[in-house]
């Protein structure tokens, strides 16, 4: 099967093949036309498998279709839980636009918000956004969804766990009951179920991938370490291989910092990336880290989604993550698009909780090796791993913080609202969830 053949028009079709696609991967060519018909989907992909693609091709398809007003109204909005992720999906809507008639913009806290207004109110038929900074602007009135048709939701499982869900049902509120809805999620866990039940007009589910499953070409490894000699170890896994390219996961901010001063005392190029990082400092670390500038980059769990590092041959746990489901996050940054990647893990005494519940989740025992000379000797108590996701919709959340929140740029009290869900709908809207004013047709 070609892109062709899934109604997509030439001009998109050039933009992919010069991107180096030429046939669709499983996500594209289950979901594409349905979204092509104007259904509302549920999709359960994992990172690296072209979901972007996946939304942005038809939507794009859709738009350039369509006759548009010359101011330019919004009319299609991807929704994303972090910035990197916001900036990297514009990027690929940029590219597969170029031989189309469309305008997009990106808009996401941590910069000044005066040139993202500007852009917006030139006009742009879709916008990329976090959901802090677009509330942000919304009240601001810097952008109206009087006249969105399309809604996307990216990485949904990640917005629910950072606390996102509130945000999203206010968005939600001040955009038409007539909208195509496209809802894309590592997980159908049930908050993603609750969460897509109130959104989602008979949806159709996508799956490409058993959930909470792994790479099949990502090789696990496991080091019992001391926690002492954590820092040691992984200074020598880097030089005694001559690894390039290695992503480290920490659990604390403060711990990516360390370690990567630690590294660069140690004469390996390495940088940090987590929400206390200016989002200009983020950037660079990313750009420097994709052009192998650095060695290594140095991340929380904030950027275990949506970094897109094409061909990511090594991603260390240098802490285990406490929720089983964000292993295979962090290890889905490796492994992509049919390439080979190795996963390794330093486990301490009090983290074999956390590997027994990954083991559990994976349906995998991972093989554990002790290094001579760095036997574990700490003694501590092994921590309890949270053996469910840490989202928890419908419980109270965290006001968004005005500093490292990864979507927000506010720390101003919301009102309390209601969830939009399908009881909420305004006075005099159809049951139908198509297209704004119309009903939902078979479009190529």
């Amino acid at each position: 099967m070609t892109f062709s053949d899934l109604g997509l028009s030439p001009a998109l079709v050039k933009a992919v093949e010069e991107k180096g696609y030429t046939k669709p991967s499983p996500i594209q060519e289950k979901a594409i036309p349905h979204i092509l018909e104007g259904k509302d989907i549920l999709a359960s992909a994992q990172t690296g498998t072209g979901k972007t693609a996946g939304f942005t091709l038809p939507v794009l398809q859709y738009l350039s279709d369509t006759k548009h007003p010359k101011y330019r109204p919004l009319r299609a909005l991807v929704l994303t839980p972090t910035r990197e992720l916001a900036a990297q999906v514009h990027d690929n809507v940029k590219e597969y636009s170029k031989y189309v008639n469309i305008k997009s913009a990106v808009v996401f806290g941590g910069v000044n918000a005066k040139p993202q207004i500007a852009t917006l109110r030139r006009g742009v038929d879709i916008l990329v956004a976090t959901p802090g900074r677009l509330l942000d602007l919304h009240d601001q009135k810097a952008v109206s969804f009087k006249r969105i048709d399309v809604l996307i939701l990216d990485e949904a499982d990640r917005m629910l766990d950072m606390g996102f869900v509130r945000d999203i049902n206010k968005l939600i509120s001040f955009m038409p009951a007539k909208r195509q809805n496209l809802l894309f999620s590592a997980t159908f866990s049930k908050e993603i179920k609750k969460l897509a039940s109130g959104i989602l007009e008979n949806p159709v589910s996508v799956e490409t991938a058993p959930q909470n499953s792994t790479a099949k070409k990502v090789t696990h490894k496991v080091f019992k370490v001391d926690k002492k000699r954590k820092t040691e170890f992984t200074i020598k896994l880097i030089k005694d291989n001559n690894w390039n390219q290695v992503l480290i996961f920490t659990r604390t901010k403060h711990g990516a910092n360390k370690l990567t001063q630690k590294l660069i005392q140690s004469k390996i190029t390495a940088a940090a990336i987590h929400g206390n990082k200016s989002q200009g400092a983020r950037t660079k670390a990313l750009k420097n880290f994709k052009e192998n500038t650095i060695k290594v980059l140095v991340a929380t769990d904030i950027a275990a989604r949506g970094l897109d590092i094409p061909l990511l041959p090594h991603v260390i746990n240098f802490e285990l993550p406490n929720v089983p489901e964000d292993y295979v996050h962090r290890i889905g940054r490796t492994g992509r698009a049919g390439a080979a990647g190795e996963a390794i893990s330093l486990v301490c005494s009090e983290e074999t909780e956390y590997q027994n519940e990954i083991e559990k989740l994976l349906k995998e025992k991972l093989k554990s090796t002790v290094v001579k000379g760095f036997e574990p000797t700490d003694t501590a108590p092994p921590k309890r791993a949270a053996t469910q996701s840490k989202s928890s919709f419908g419980k109270k959340k965290k006001q968004r913080p005005s500093n490292g929140n990864p979507g927000g740029s506010s720390d101003q009290k919301k009102p309390k609202r209601k969830p939009h869900f399908k009881g909420n709908k305004p006075a005099g809207a159809t049951s139908g969830r198509g297209r704004t004013g119309a009903p939902k047709k078979k479009r190529f």
